[in-house]
């Protein structure tokens, strides 16, 4: 088979094309990894599910080509994950492990695709292990998991396609944005981001090939099933995406910076800032200069949109990796070794369950998904107290309602061995798993946040039976719902049920 060349034009003095890469520094990654892989499994089953976790098993249950948040890759993997290994967080976190394992090879792959040398790529890889956003997202199964692996992998192929000039791997880049948007829309920010910024730095020479129209082809087809089930809903993740810009807007653009300092590491800061400026000096890697401006393209999108500061983060990696080379040429070993060790120490206790439930409060202060894997097995038993106050002979037309669908999944997961039924919810896609049928026309057991006033008004004769009680003192959202039991719903579900969806 003959290659085809798309870069038909010398490359520039300084450009690295065809040359070899250095060698890979199989052993020492490997260390790492494994290490990394041996800490989340020792850690995945303290404190318990997340509320996102229970949501995707339910989710998983209910198999579709896409959800009112999501497609439908991540609930695929919590199904499978379990159907294999059982109903435990252990298990449904392999998967999460494996994902953080390969995040942080690719991370080294990508200071060697920079011409990182084997020391250069060892300490990329420690850099990406002892993230904190690495290491929070290795420990949970989330969307955000598979992103952040999937972004990576995309920057490391377009690296091969730049430094190569073949244009072949546009296949390869297309069949991981199509797998990767089967896991997230948001995907398409960093395909934007990245070509703008290759006809904005260039090369452009690269995409004078039929191997271009061939990827896009590729990803099209294999993200076609969630994006023909995202039309045929009236793109329902742009209306969540709506939401969050609404609601989170300013406080994520406030917070955008200082999270990007905290989820990475403030001792990383001048590592990807070398990185960047690496990226569009150093003519040894001219051909990469895009990332850069990508990186800032991607903070304009994210800032001018309110989105998380989170969405950024993969090219932040892309830049530690290329920093690391002058930070390393830079410092003492003793220096970079001591730094990285403390900022592993730090993001351990501030992404990982390392400390007992009860003194979890300053990790949650910093990191609020910690506290949102603590007390939901107690949350169930709060709710079964005041089921049980349901008279019995009315508890077969009764129904539970739950404003979030994160306390209706921790019912599907843990009510059964307190005796409760299934828990309905109007959020996200529990909606469109249907109301409770109109012949359930007995008590309603609502819980919903305290400062939540206007659910409680869809009923009649409410009255509160208290706080839920998950035994801990504890800033999560779970320790913020109450239980009211109310009388019958004043109209049948079905017509009820519109007013209930929210996103």
């Amino acid at each position: 088979m003959t290659i085809e060349r798309s870069d038909t034009k010398l490359p520039e003095e300084g450009e690295s094309r065809r040359g070899g890469l250095p060698s890979f520094a199989a052993g020492p990654i490997a260390a790492v990894a494994a290490l990394l892989a041996l800490l989340l499994t020792a850690l995945s089953s303290r404190y318990g599910f997340h509320r996102d976790e229970l949501y995707f098993m339910v989710a998983g249950d209910h198999p579709d080509w896409g959800y009112v948040d999501q497609p439908p890759l991540t609930p695929l993997l919590a199904r499978a994950s379990t159907a294999l290994l059982g109903d435990t967080p252990f298990a449904l976190r392999v998967v999460a492990t494996l994902l953080c394992v390969a995040t942080v090879v690719t991370v080294a792959l990508i200071a060697r695709e920079l011409g990182g040398d084997r020391r250069t790529q060892s300490v990329a890889a420690c850099c990406a292990a002892t993230s904190a956003i690495v290491l929070g997202l290795g420990h949970l199964l989330a969307t955000a998991t598979f992103d952040m692996f999937a972004w990576l992998l995309i920057s490391l192929l377009t690296l091969r396609l730049l430094r190569t000039g073949d244009g072949r791997w546009f296949l390869a880049i297309g069949v991981a944005i199509g797998v990767g948007m089967e896991n997230k829309q948001l995907m398409a920010l960093l395909v934007v981001s990245l070509f703008a910024a290759l006809l904005l730095a260039g090369p452009r020479h690269v995409l004078r090939t039929r191997w271009l129209p061939i990827g896009a082809l590729v990803a099209l087809v294999i993200a076609a099933p969630n994006l023909i089930w995202s039309a045929a809903h009236g793109w329902p993740q742009f209306a969540v995406a709506a939401g969050i810009s609404e609601h989170d807007g300013d406080e994520n653009r406030s917070m955008f910076l200082p999270l990007l300092i905290v989820q990475l590491s403030p001792i990383f800061v001048p590592i990807w800032v070398a990185g960047l400026i690496r990226l569009w000096r150093d003519p040894s890697i001219r051909w990469a200069r895009l990332f850069p401006v990508a990186t800032f393209l991607l903070v304009a999108i994210v800032q001018f949109t309110g989105g998380k500061s989170y969405y950024v983060l993969p090219l932040l990696l892309v830049a530690m990796a290329a920093g690391v080379a002058p930070i390393a040429g830079w410092a003492r070993p003793p220096v970079l070794v001591s730094a990285v060790a403390v900022a592993a120490v730090v993001n351990v206790v501030i992404a990982l369950p390392v400390l007992p439930p009860s003194l979890a409060g300053f990790p949650n202060a910093l990191n609020g998904e910690v506290g949102e894997q603590i007390g939901w097995p107690e949350f169930a038993g709060s709710v079964a107290g005041a089921w049980n106050q349901i008279p019995e002979p009315d508890r077969a037309r009764a129904v539970i309602f739950a404003q979030n669908y994160g306390e209706a999944a921790a019912i599907a997961r843990y009510g059964p061995g307190h005796g409760l039924p299934h828990a309905y919810s109007g959020h996200m896609s529990y909606a469109d798993w249907g109301p409770p049928p109109d012949t359930a026309n007995g008590p309603v057991l609502l819980i919903h946040a305290a400062e939540n006033r206007r659910l409680a008004s869809r009923f009649t004769d409410c009255r509160l039976l208290g706080a839920v009680d998950t035994g801990y003192d504890l800033d999560n959202q779970v320790g913020e719902q109450v239980v009211q039991l109310c009388g019958a719903a004043p109209v049948p579900w079905s017509t009820l049920w519109p007013i209930l969806r929210r996103t």
